[in-house]
């Protein structure tokens, strides 16, 4: 076994990131689908032979990441490493294996060096269309949502596994934008595959498995300290998510810090069932964002991999709404999924309350527009999304129309108008939408668009918050509550609606709470600026 000193293994550490975050910008250079391209829609990592993560690369969403870094190893529990030759490529979208939701993709690729497999690159990435609904939250099953891609090779020996792409590009509406990005993901890989080779070569090592161990151990040894530094005991908090068809959404959690063992569980036994829509999360997606929020305020500046990641658990009731099971539609996950935080960061605030951040808008509003040009031909939108206000903290105010928990980007609406027909009337920052406080909550944001077409045309549209707003946290005000209208009137459902030529969208989204109590005599000026 090889051992490293810490020059070297500092080197090497730094050479893996530059690694993956050279994979990420390969994926992103390539990608057909604006949301991959333009809004970083992505994940991507190194494992090693045993399908532990190694490195991630620092752009894309913890959705993605954390629900790769479990995705790995069960695609080669389907086809173990012996079973694999030069040249193969995995791939699958199974939502319950991965990161939750038909569209999310992912693509395996393996480093051969000598005939023998050393490593693997991993991509997750947001597919504009996989057939089925598209991306809301109107499916009553997963096979209503679109094609379910089960584990299998894309690639055998670096040719084409003809059936299997034959089925995948019968099934979608845009097969040269899926065909594009399949080949964006493997393309990638051998970027990541080409450097590594090259890292091996000047480093002399014969494969990655020494190095893995020793980032992987020392990553779990600090994740261990760190826990151990917290008080032991059990934290309890709640937070409740309205949606645009009135139902409620309640999130119970239950964090227990074990200062002996140094591990932390996270129970959310209590949480609401499973949904009739397709607001299910599998327990990938809430693991993912579980740890990452956890990780946030534990310890952010230790790397993101198997090690750090194993002494957080999670536990979920089965078929309940953050432990989906297969026929439970899931596609607008993200809604539940990115709104954990908000429920967590309460609980983590009896432990860390310096650290403590007030609520926020939670999940992203996502769009997605359909419908034909005027001469018959068709067109869909890739999913645009908007941000709204995140939650104040201990010294600084929360940030205004900003896409925390994930890392998703809005695509540029000058990219969403090349795309579609569609035309922004509005898009501006939202005057006095964030909570007072010490600290003052962040904005929202308010959009308008229409569509400009003879025919009529279908909004998939996946709001929240449109009545409870984002709370307050130690004496701090709520933000402001979401407003989803057409043409002035609410709308108050999650399935996609059909609207008409002239049809005007107007969307206003939350401002985050503010942190701490106003002192009274004092004014805390609101954010003054709203810009165009």
């Amino acid at each position: 076994m090889r051992t490293f000193d810490p020059i070297e293994l500092e080197v090497l550490w730094q050479s893996l990131i530059a690694t993956v975050n050279e994979q990420a910008r390969a994926l992103q250079r390539a990608a057909f689908s604006p949301i991959v391209r333009e809004a970083g829609d992505l994940a991507n990592a190194v494992f090693d032979r045993r399908g532990r993560m190694v490195a991630q690369a620092v752009t894309g969403t913890p959705g993605h990441i954390n629900s790769l870094a479990r995705a790995a190893s069960a695609m080669l529990d389907e086809y173990p490493i012996d079973t694999l030759i030069e040249g193969d490529v995995l791939i699958t979208n199974d939502p319950y294996k991965t990161a939750g939701q038909l569209l999310d993709v992912t693509v395996l690729c393996p480093v051969f060096v000598d005939g023998r497999i050393i490593a693997f690159f991993g991509s997750t990435i947001h597919h504009t269309d996989v057939g089925g609904y598209g991306i809301g939250a109107g499916g009553r099953d997963v096979f209503e949502e679109g094609l379910w891609i089960p584990i299998c090779r894309l690639m055998i020996a670096g040719e084409r596994n003809h059936d299997v792409w034959k089925f995948i590009l019968s099934n979608v509406r845009q097969p040269d934008h899926m065909a594009g990005d399949l080949h964006a993901q493997m393309a990638s890989g051998e970027v990541g595959a080409q450097r590594l080779r090259a890292l091996c070569d000047r480093h002399g090592l014969d494969g990655i498995e020494d190095l893995s161990d020793e980032i992987i151990t020392r990553s779990e040894a600090a994740t261990r300290a760190s826990i151990r530094e917290l008080p032991a005991g059990r934290y309890e908090a709640s937070a409740v998510l309205d949606l645009a068809d009135g139902s409620i959404i309640d999130i119970v959690c239950a964090i227990t810090v074990d200062s002996v063992k140094g591990e932390i569980l996270v129970d959310y036994a209590g949480t609401s069932p499973a949904s009739a829509s397709g607001i299910n999360v599998v327990k990938n997606y809430t693991h993912a964002y579980t740890t990452f929020t956890v990780r946030s305020v534990l310890n952010p500046e230790l790397p993101n991999n198997y090690g750090s990641l194993a002494p957080i658990l999670v536990e979920a009731p089965e078929g309940s709404i953050v432990n989906a099971k297969s026929p439970q539609p899931c596609t607008a996950r993200h809604v539940v999924g990115m709104f954990l935080p908000n429920a967590l960061l309460k609980a983590l605030a009896q432990i860390r309350p310096a650290n403590a951040m007030a609520e926020g808008s939670g999940a992203v509003w996502t769009m997605q527009v359909s419908g034909n040009h005027d001469d018959g031909r068709p067109f869909i939108t890739a999913m645009f999304t908007y941000a709204g206000g995140v939650g104040a903290r201990a010294t600084k105010s929360g940030l205004s129309a900003c896409s925390y928990p994930t890392g998703i980007a809005a695509v540029p609406v000058e990219v969403v108008e090349a795309s579609a027909p569609i035309r922004f009337l509005r898009k501006e920052l939202r005057r006095d939408s964030g909570g007072l406080g010490a600290q003052i909550g962040g904005l929202g944001q308010t959009i308008e668009f229409t569509v400009d077409t003879t025919r009529p045309w279908q909004l998939n549209a996946v709001t929240s918050r449109l009545e409870m707003p984002p709370e307050g946290i130690f004496g701090g005000e709520p933000g402001a509550a979401g407003s989803f209208t057409v043409n002035g009137e609410a709308v108050r459902t999650q399935a996609r609606v059909t609207l008409q030529p002239g049809d005007h969208v107007r969307l206003e989204l939350p401002g985050g709470g503010g942190y701490g109590a106003l002192d009274s005599t004092t004014t805390t000026p609101q954010h003054s600026e709203a810009t165009r």
